[in-house]
């Protein structure tokens, strides 16, 4: 990832991790590729089993998950990957649609021409990896496109303020396979929104960003609406 996410768990692909980033990175995976499941109980002994490590490391790794949004903890309870829920979802969309749109329209008013080239380099590798289902690689292209825009912001607190948020979102997206349409339309969806960043234009990045953002929530609200009445 160019640019690694601040509070990603190791902090990017660059430099060594320690075995508590290792620990956070490998369990932050797991969880949004759908393997822990919402609702699946974190326990020490098991995980450290499974990354074939010491339980200290594990146990600092999901206090990093935890600060994300990831992990829900409760001393003398113990620890389990937070529950996906529509009310939940909807929350998310909001405080995104509130912190991203400060992010876009402050990034637009000030977009020059190297963020172009980081913007335009990972919403290729996006496309690219999204045709070749690498769903773990076009999910970080995906970041990096965003992020790089809302860097461009010129804030530091704004992708801060945003990364747990996104990360959170992120949980809701694991198992779906966009199909050749839908990655058509998120290249068109990304692609305003980087050409209203290009002309300099808040309005029509805002107004771009929101469209974006309200598609993929209308897509998942439905997708969860209709297995809740298959398990009902």
């Amino acid at each position: 990832m160019s640019g690694p996410l601040e509070l990603l768990p190791g902090g990017g692909k660059s430099g060594r991790r320690t075995l508590a980033e290792h620990a956070a990175a490998e369990l932050h995976q797991l969880i949004l590729s759908g393997e822990l499941p919402s609702g699946t109980p974190l326990r020490l002994v098991e995980l450290a089993s499974r990354l074939e490590m010491s339980q200290m490391p594990v146990r600092e790794g999901l206090r990093r998950l935890e600060a994300l949004g990831l992990v829900e903890i409760i001393p003398h309870r113990g620890a389990w990957v937070r529950d996906l829920s529509l009310s939940d979802l909807r929350d998310t969309h909001e405080t995104r649609l509130a912190l991203e749109s400060l992010a876009v329209r402050a990034a637009a008013a000030r977009f020059t021409d190297e963020d172009l080239t980081k913007a335009a380099a990972a919403l290729a590798e996006h496309l690219r990896l999204s045709r070749a289902e690498d769903s773990a690689g076009a999910r970080e292209a995906h970041a990096d496109f965003h992020f790089a825009i809302y860097r461009a912001s010129g804030s530091q607190w704004l992708p801060r303020a945003i990364e747990p948020v996104w990360q959170n979102s992120e949980r809701y997206r694991f198992g779906s396979r966009p199909t050749a349409f839908l990655i058509e339309k998120s290249r068109q969806e990304h692609q305003a929104i980087l050409d209203a960043c290009v002309a300099q234009d808040p309005d029509a990045a805002e107004l771009a960003l929101r469209s974006h953002l309200a598609g993929a929530f209308q897509r998942i609200t439905e997708t969860m609406t209709s297995k809740q009445k298959e398990t009902s």
